[in-house]
């Protein structure tokens, strides 16, 4: 449940976030044509389940069509990161937004109260990029280090502790880091020598150690090397190389690790037929990816129709999305995946009990519905556990 990690290579792409994130910071100094300021107001969206106020704004089971996010800046969105059941939105001067369930102190503004509204992550300055996972936030900043915060008691904060953190805490000993993924219960970091760390639940080895130990700081993942980017699941884990393959490990009951089996991997296997790779993003118990031609890959759980091939039947080896072309980002939820395409649409396929396809109903769908409820002009989405954002 991450989406568009920062894929930079070494210090060049660091110092190049850093600074444009001290431009944009300089640049709200400077005098502004009058309502230049709001000229994207409202522009950021959501639509699906809302009983934690993932959305924001007055606490519904569900939004089946999208709604503006409440008290979010609006413009100037990097990116966009959805947990289970909190949000999270990067922003171009380097700092971050939070909204929803905060009882695990997931949201980072140093208390455990639900917020229906955005609220700036305290102390955070120069983020590059944001992950989340089911109760737990990662930030990676322009210097090579990550921050972290909320539910800690599986170690997923890499604090070397089980102690909840309501605001963002350093994880132990990480430096040059490239790239963050946070799954359910654990975390990701692709260091600027290709190689991986993984740290927190590990029951199903998806920490990628050769181990089922939950770890509290970060661990190397066995065998992996030029690495760009990497996704993290409910209990599995993804990693894309700089040669556009796909290697995976931890749970494969579902088919989600894509090496044609259902078997349980403690160390990262290649994931069958894949070598154009440009994106990866992992669900509950599903994976995609996105090729260098604009295509869509699926693989795994497929019960609610998340692999779009008008079928409930799960798929242990990737297939191709259909429907999905000229697209340009992905990210896979609980159980719905979302597209964006380069004309700036989203499409949505899959588990839609709480409204996250956006179409208006709450009926599955077994093959992609495109686009969201007319949305257009968008440049960045995340699908969350029951709902998804655009902005």
């Amino acid at each position: 449940m991450n989406v568009r990690p920062n894929n930079g290579r070494g210090l060049g792409a660091r110092a190049l976030a850093a600074l444009l994130a001290l431009l944009a910071v300089l640049a709200t100094w400077s005098t502004l044509p009058a309502g230049s300021a709001t000229a994207q107001e409202g522009r950021l969206k959501g639509w699906g389940s809302n009983d934690n106020y993932q959305l924001g704004g007055t606490l519904v089971t569900a939004k089946y069509k999208p709604v503006t996010i409440p008290g979010a800046t609006g413009s100037d969105i990097d990116s966009l990161a959805a947990g289970y059941y909190h949000s999270l939105s990067l922003l171009s001067n380097g700092t971050v937004e939070s909204w929803g369930r905060n009882a695990e102190g997931q949201l980072g503004i140093g208390s455990t109260a639900a917020q229906e509204q955005a609220s700036t992550v305290t102390g955070l300055r120069g983020v590059v990029a944001v992950a989340a996972g089911n109760y737990h936030s990662l930030a990676l900043l322009a210097d090579g280090t990550v921050r972290a915060w909320g539910r800690n008691s599986e170690g997923q904060l890499g604090d070397n502790s089980a102690t909840q953190r309501n605001t963002p805490v350093a994880v132990a000993g990480l430096t040059n880091v490239e790239a963050i993924a946070a799954g359910a219960l654990h975390s990701i970091a692709v260091l600027a020598d290709g190689t991986v760390k993984s740290w927190g639940y590990n029951a199903n080895g998806q920490l990628g150690d050769g181990s089922v130990a939950n770890r509290t700081t970060p661990v190397t993942v066995s065998g992996l090397a030029n690495v760009r980017s990497v996704a993290g699941g409910s209990a599995h884990s993804l990693a894309r190389l700089a040669d556009g393959t796909v290697w995976a490990w931890g749970r494969g009951s579902e088919g989600q690790l894509g090496d044609n089996t259902s078997t349980q991997r403690l160390t990262p296997v290649k994931t069958d037929g894949i070598t154009t790779a440009r994106e990866i993003s992992a669900g509950v118990y599903h994976s995609v990816a996105r090729l260098a031609d604009g295509t869509v890959k699926t693989w795994g759980y497929n019960a609610q129709g998340q692999q779009g091939d008008g079928t409930t039947t799960n798929r242990p080896a990737p297939i191709t999305l259909d429907g999905a072309a000229n697209i340009r980002a992905v990210s896979a939820g609980g159980y719905h995946t979302l597209v964006l395409d380069r004309d700036g649409k989203v499409s949505a396929v899959g588990y839609n009990n709480n409204g996250q396809i956006g179409d208006g109903t709450a009926t599955n769908r077994t093959a992609l519905f495109t686009p969201v409820n007319s949305l257009s002009s968008v440049s960045v989405i995340a699908a969350g556990g029951e709902f998804s954002l655009a902005g």
